[in-house]
């Protein structure tokens, strides 16, 4: 058995899983108070992700998806890091998913020319603060975030990657 998952291109296919698997760890693992209905980009995650600049991928595992992280274009050559949740039983060193996603996002980065890479995350997400400060993020004010950040009600702690 493959000790890491395999990376692939959202399509329609995957999008019950990866509503039921956000969904999971949003309200279940992390009590956030955001229902589907707050979500509308779940739904049409194909128009609006993957395009222009923007794709979305899932990490499968035995046929389930473990994994997701898009990059959404928002124009003058950045992207914003969005969807980035990894199954807790899929986190770690074992399987390495969320490190696996990242690079991902990174080499698609970098082969579209894309300038620099934002994000914003909820304070809750402590775990993923580590991760992307390990991965080369700093911390920005949401005054410093681009004009055509989608700025989420949830997100309070905001984060940029230069891409070289």
């Amino acid at each position: 058995m493959n000790s890491s998952p395999i990376l692939k291109e959202y399509s329609n296919d995957f999008q019950a899983q990866v509503v039921d698997l956000i969904l999971d760890i949003q309200q279940q693992e992390y009590n956030i108070k955001i229902t589907m209905e707050d979500q509308p980009d779940l739904f049409t995650i194909e128009e609006f992700y993957q395009n222009g600049n923007g794709n979305f991928w899932v990490a499968i595992y035995d046929d389930k998806v473990v994994g997701t992280i898009s990059l959404l274009d928002i124009g003058n050559k950045e992207v914003a890091l969005r969807k980035m949740f990894v199954d807790k039983e899929y986190r770690g060193s074992k399987y390495n998913t969320a490190s696996l996603l990242l690079n991902n996002a990174f080499k698609w980065a970098k082969e579209m020319s894309i300038k620099a890479i934002y994000l914003g995350t909820t304070p809750q997400f402590l775990a993923a603060h580590r991760f992307y400060e390990k991965n080369g993020f700093t911390s920005v004010e949401v005054t410093d975030l681009p004009e055509n950040f989608p700025v989420m009600k949830v997100d309070k702690k905001f984060y940029k990657y230069l891409v070289e």
